[in-house]
């Protein structure tokens, strides 16, 4: 599955959120979806059954986080939650590495370069929002993917 058909399937009451416009929250959604297989393959283990448990629980709670930070309305608020992703997001990178006995290589480096990139943008939007009062509807951040890291090509399944 590509960024983009993915992004296609999103239900229009999901992407006509102003939440939407935050590019770290539609990656965060992302990586959720393409982690659910990934906890399937990690499930078929006895040994790594838990860590199915634990990455996709971490996984999950990225873009969770994000969503009820983005509803506050105080910056220190908001950088509370995008703390708690921040958090959640590099828990999620550790499981990742931790799982390269069960997934595969390209799955692996694919999901840590992902996570990488959502762990970057959170590190510049927390401290931007606890220097904010209450928010701007008209805000938006916006920031370009490195161009090693394409969104555009063939995501790697476990």
């Amino acid at each position: 599955m590509r960024y983009v058909e993915w992004q296609a399937g999103v239900p229009d009451e999901i992407k006509g959120d102003s939440l939407w416009r935050l590019e770290v929250y539609r990656l965060a959604l992302f990586s959720s979806e393409i982690a659910w297989q990934d906890a399937l393959t990690l499930n078929k283990t006895p040994l790594t059954r838990n860590m199915a448990d634990q990455l996709y629980r971490a996984v999950c709670s990225i873009s969770a986080n994000i969503a009820e930070g983005y509803s506050r309305s105080t910056g220190k608020d908001r950088a509370r939650f995008l703390e708690y992703s921040l958090g959640s997001a590099r828990e999620a990178r550790d499981w990742y590495f931790k799982s390269h006995h069960t997934l595969k290589e390209e799955v692996i480096k694919h999901r840590i370069d992902l996570l990488t990139q959502i762990i970057k943008m959170l590190s510049v939007l927390t401290p931007n929002q606890r220097q904010k009062g209450i928010r701007e509807e008209q805000a938006e951040y916006l920031t370009s993917l490195s161009s090693d890291f394409n969104l555009d090509s063939e995501i790697p399944l476990s």
